[in-house]
C-alpha cells in the first residue's frame, strides 16, 4: 500500500483527486486542507509528515489569486515559494517523494511555439515569480520531485472558468471575453489522473513535466465552446486585453508543450 499526502485538498485540483481516489485502491490518500495544514507553518509541516509519514506527498496548497497577488506579495511568496520550501525540506528529510503543481505563468508568453520544460522562464506577474520560486526551492532542496506545470484548469469543482461562464450565463444575454490569451485548457481530473500514474507506474524520471489539454485556443474560443456544449443561448464577443484591464499581466501565449 502506497501513502499519499495531499496538501491544499479543498481546492479544485484537491477535490477532483478526491472524487477518483476510490479508483486507485493500492492507495492509502490523507487530504488535508489548509485548516488542518498551514504549509507556511515549518513546525507545523515537520508534525504533519512525522504523524502521516507518507512514501509521497501531492502539494496542491497554492495561492492563485493572481490580481490580488500584485498588492498581497508577501502572503503570495509565503504560500507558493517558503510554503513549497517547507514542504520540500520535510520530504527530504524523510525520504518522501514530491508531486508540486506548478503553472504556466512561470513563463512571459512571448514566445509563438509551445513551451517545452527546457525553455527559459520569466514571469511577468507575482504570482508566476512567486511560483517560479518554490519551482527553484524544490530542485535547491531535492532530487526525488516531480514538478508538473499544467494550464486554465477547469472542472465542476472550485472556482474556474467553466464554471464562471456557467453562472454567467444564468444571468446574462451576453459577454465579452478576450481573444489574444492563448493557451490550453487543461481538465483538472485529466490531470490527477496523470499524476496518480507518476506515483503508481513508479518508472517515470523525476524532474520538470507539463500536462495539459490538446486544444490551444483562446480564452474567448474556450467561453464559446463551454456555451455552445451546454447548448446555452448567451452570446460570447471577442475582445482584447487592452479593453479588458487586469492588475496583473497576462502571458499572451502560455501553451505547454
Amino acid at each position: 500500500m502506497v501513502k499519499v499526502l495531499v496538501t491544499g485538498a479543498s481546492g479544485q485540483a484537491g477535490l477532483c483527486l478526491q472524487s477518483i481516489a476510490n479508483t486507485f485502491t493500492e492507495v492509502q490518500f490523507d487530504f488535508l486542507n489548509s485548516e488542518q495544514l498551514d504549509i507556511t507553518n515549518q513546525i507545523e509541516v515537520e508534525e504533519i509528515f512525522k504523524a502521516y509519514m507518507p512514501d509521497y506527498c501531492i502539494n496542491f496548497a497554492a495561492y492563485t489569486a493572481v490580481d490580488k497577488a500584485e498588492d498581497e506579495i508577501e502572503l503570495a511568496y509565503n504560500v507558493n515559494a517558503e510554503g513549497v520550501k517547507n514542504i520540500a525540506e520535510a520530504c527530504k528529510k524523510d525520504g518522501v517523494r514530491l508531486l508540486h503543481l506548478s503553472t504556466d505563468f512561470v513563463f512571459e508568453g512571448e514566445k509563438k511555439t509551445p513551451y517545452t520544460v527546457t525553455d527559459a522562464t520569466n514571469p511577468i506577474n507575482v504570482y508566476g515569480a512567486s511560483k517560479l520560486k518554490g519551482e527553484e526551492y524544490i530542485q535547491e532542496v531535492m532530487e526525488e520531485y516531480f514538478i508538473v506545470r499544467t494550464s486554465w484548469l477547469y472542472s465542476d469543482f472550485g472556482n474556474n472558468f467553466k464554471k464562471t461562464i456557467l453562472r454567467l450565463a444564468e444571468t446574462k444575454n451576453e459577454i465579452n471575453v478576450v481573444n489574444d490569451q492563448i493557451g490550453r485548457p487543461t481538465e483538472a481530473v485529466d490531470l490527477c489522473a496523470f499524476l496518480m500514474q507518476l506515483i503508481v507506474s513508479n518508472t517515470m524520471p523525476f524532474g520538470i513535466y507539463h500536462f495539459s489539454g490538446d486544444k490551444i485556443c483562446s480564452w474567448y474560443d474556450f467561453a464559446v465552446s463551454i456555451v455552445e456544449e451546454a447548448n446555452l443561448s448567451m452570446k460570447v464577443h471577442p475582445i482584447s486585453s487592452a479593453e479588458y484591464p487586469s492588475k496583473a499581466k497576462r502571458p499572451k501565449y502560455s501553451v505547454l508543450g
